[in-house]
């Protein structure tokens, strides 16, 4: 693509962005329609944020979201009026030590995993093929956002128990044989299920898992032409060890092949690495290109989510103009790294169901640049925050 029709659509995917976020802080902060947590915090502010926000560099203006807001109840006082009546699913992230963040959803994760079915392939994750989810259940909301994924593409989701909490509180007290026991459980339910249900064609599940489930079953002999898999223990290293080994796609798997019935890979086995979690959706993966040396580059979902790499110990206040004068309710700018530089990444998620701006996520990645297919900003090589002082474990991930 030319550099200014690219430009051009960068363009155009701002100004789509800004629209968004004033649809959205208009929503959340009319007392008809908003949430009673935002209500309660714009009385507090000393501002309008309908009036004052504009754009979505204006978010600068609140003070930063603190994950504190979304650890126990009343959960209600996130359900945005305008959706009072409406069945209320509660979805959880962490929790493997105190009270774990919660997250209504109304719809939002089956708008998520529809617009990421957008993405997918027809001839590597076949319509009305029947998935595996081989994932964590429980109270996350990823068991239901893949059941829902297969229905929506006519197929149907199994799935099997899997508590990461439990696998990393084992490997916090080093009972390493109890974490392999429990893994091979998981991956021995998996197995059976796979032998029993001859349609499943599309799998989700880890990196762990996938190299797990790999040295017992080929997936191309079991007939599963696409894989989607998530986790931020998903490096370049194991990115390129899954298409040309577990995956058996050889050296040569992203290649175009003229000959192949889309023309796109001459790969038997489709991977599709995401990054995503409850507070802000599904983030995809840029396309494959030689030149990213199997980095795994993901792009958010633009307006609904956007994740930007920061410096967190590079911060200003924003301009003044905005701050009520008791000083109570100043925001906070953290300055953008450049592209190929590390940071933290910061998330802002802006939908009707949920508006969190400017949070500070576990993770960092290095910045990268908008491409053909994300006309924005995207972040790659995610892992843990390397500034926490007690490193995160991610288990079976």
């Amino acid at each position: 693509m030319e550099p200014a029709s690219l430009q051009n659509r960068i363009a155009a995917a701002r100004e789509r962005l800004d629209a968004h976020v004033r649809e959205i802080v208009a929503w959340h902060f009319d007392p008809a329609s908003g949430c009673p947590f935002w209500l309660d915090h714009a009385a507090r502010l000393g501002w309008d944020p309908r009036r004052e926000v504009q754009c979505y560099d204006d978010l600068d203006k609140f003070p930063p979201f603190q994950d504190e807001w979304l650890r126990g109840g009343p959960v209600r006082r996130w359900v945005p009026r305008a959706l009072a009546g409406r069945p209320v699913t509660t979805f959880e992230t962490g929790g493997t030590t105190g009270i774990p963040k919660s997250r209504v959803n109304i719809e939002d994760y089956r708008t998520d995993y529809e617009l990421f079915s957008e993405t997918l392939s027809d001839h590597y994750f076949p319509k009305g093929g029947d998935w595996l989810m081989l994932g964590p259940s429980g109270p996350r909301r990823l068991r239901l956002a893949i059941e829902h994924l297969a229905q929506h593409r006519g197929g149907i989701s199994f799935g099997v128990d899997l508590d990461p909490r439990w696998v990393t509180k084992l490997i916090k007290t080093g009972r390493m044989d109890l974490m392999h026991e429990y893994k091979e459980h998981v991956i021995q339910q998996g197995l059976t299920i796979l032998r029993a249900h001859p349609n499943i064609r599309c799998l989700f599940t880890t990196p762990k898992l996938l190299e797990a489930l790999c040295e017992k079953i080929s997936l191309v002999k079991a007939g599963i032409p696409g894989v989607f898999g998530g986790g931020t223990s998903m490096t370049a290293q194991f990115y390129r060890f899954a298409c040309e080994e577990l995956l058996e796609g050889g050296a040569d798997w992203w290649k175009p092949d003229p000959n192949s019935i889309d023309g796109r890979k001459r790969a038997k086995i489709d991977f599709v690495p995401t990054y995503g979690n409850t507070l802000m959706g599904l983030a995809t993966h840029k396309p494959f290109a030689p030149a990213d040396r199997y980095s795994v580059i993901y792009h958010p979902p633009l307006p609904r989510a956007v994740i930007e790499v920061v410096d967190p110990s590079s911060t200003e206040q924003p301009q003044a103009w905005h701050i009520a004068p008791n000083g109570q309710t100043r925001g906070v700018r953290h300055r953008v790294v450049e592209y190929g530089q590390v940071g933290r990444v910061r998330l802002t998620t802006l939908t009707r169901e949920f508006f969190m701006p400017r949070f500070l996520e576990r993770d960092e990645a290095v910045r990268h640049p908008p491409c053909e297919a994300y006309p924005w900003d995207g972040a790659g090589d995610v892992r843990p925050f390397s500034g926490f002082a007690t490193p995160l474990i991610e288990g079976v991930y």
